[in-house]
């Protein structure tokens, strides 16, 4: 389907992916990817839509195979088997990708498409890895939404050292090979930020303003709402990002010090005993056996994870999803030009 032309940045050459996941979004499915067309309208350079259906159970993956089929064989469309929740269906959509530059937003017509262009050419003519989208004039629920949200901003860049404005934004422009060598998980999408400081410097992750529409149909499905879930993700990137590669020396320390003020206490009880004092029944006595008790679990469970970390860095063949149908045409095959 032809759209009328926009004015496009100019920017080294590439191909481009653009992957939306999708769950319970039938009446979004059609509108979304006529908006994709519109703000990709006159783009120089190919690019392929990649719309993932996480399990719905309405309408959508009938939407998907219908309206893709009438806009071409550039829009793709990858049917995970059940619902694997936003951070797994954005991941096989990001694993189907073909292009040199990935870009990710979400289904419900909130994301502008037309700030695609903006964002690509700021990433590779700026020679960045990642440009996040900064939602400043963001159309949601003040309490239910905004304020959740801008806690929880200021306490992942607080705890990662990635200073960002909005992690929420689904919005992002990243280069292939950089996003392709982190795997997500969990509630992980909200920390792609923070995952790609593992592989590359902060300095090349920047952000853009974009827009924000209301949402026009259907209900929010993946929301800060979930605050437990992100509070633990949380902690595992932290832990991810300062001892991924060296989990004994997290767990090892703190067995360390543990044994250092357990083997203390042991040591100033004897020599109260050698003194003929009764320890017996002092607390202090118990304070000091079971530290170092802890402190031999803590080294234990340190080569324990120094091993699990050796197998997770050694073998990266396993996935969060299970894709009904394969979709894999060569890198010649189906591009939008």
């Amino acid at each position: 389907m032809n759209m009328p032309a926009q004015q496009t940045p100019s920017c080294p050459a590439h191909r481009l992916s653009v992957v939306i996941p999708m769950y319970n979004e039938a009446e979004n499915v059609e509108p979304m990817i006529a908006r994709v067309h519109e703000g990709l309208a006159g783009y120089p350079h190919p690019w392929e839509l990649i719309l993932v259906d996480d399990g719905s159970t309405d309408a959508t993956p009938a939407e998907l195979r219908r309206v893709g089929a009438k806009f071409g064989a550039h829009v793709r469309t990858v049917e995970l088997m059940r619902n694997f929740k936003q951070t797994a269906a954005m991941q096989a959509g990001i694993d189907a990708a073909r292009g040199d530059v990935i870009v990710t937003m979400d289904g419900d017509l909130q994301n502008d498409p037309k700030d695609i262009p903006r964002m690509v050419a700021r990433l590779l003519n700026e020679d960045l890895d990642l440009v996040s989208g900064w939602r400043k004039n963001r159309q949601d629920g003040l309490f239910l939404r905004k304020i959740p949200s801008r806690i929880a901003n200021r306490l992942i860049a607080k705890i990662t050292g990635v200073k960002l404005n909005d992690y929420g934004c689904s919005l992002k422009a990243f280069r292939a090979n950089v996003i392709k060598s982190v795997r997500l998980y969990g509630e992980m999408h909200r920390f792609i930020p923070a995952w790609l400081a593992t592989v590359t410097t902060p300095r090349r992750i920047s952000e853009e303003v974009v827009t924000h529409h209301a949402r026009q149909f259907g209900q929010s499905k993946y929301g800060i709402s979930r605050t437990f879930r992100v509070i633990l993700d949380l902690i595992s990137v932290f832990f991810f990002m300062r001892f991924r590669a060296r989990p004994g020396h997290f767990f090892g320390g703190a067995g360390l010090a543990l044994g250092t003020i357990g083997g203390l206490i042991l040591a100033y009880m004897a020599v109260l005993k050698i003194l003929g004092h009764d320890i017996g029944t002092r607390p202090l006595l118990m304070v000091g056996f079971f530290a170092v008790i802890m402190a031999v679990q803590f080294i234990l469970t340190g080569v324990l994870a120094e091993t699990l970390a050796r197998i997770y860095f050694e073998s990266g063949s396993a996935t969060l999803y299970q894709v009904r149908n394969p979709d894999s045409p060569t890198n010649d095959e189906a591009w939008h030009a």
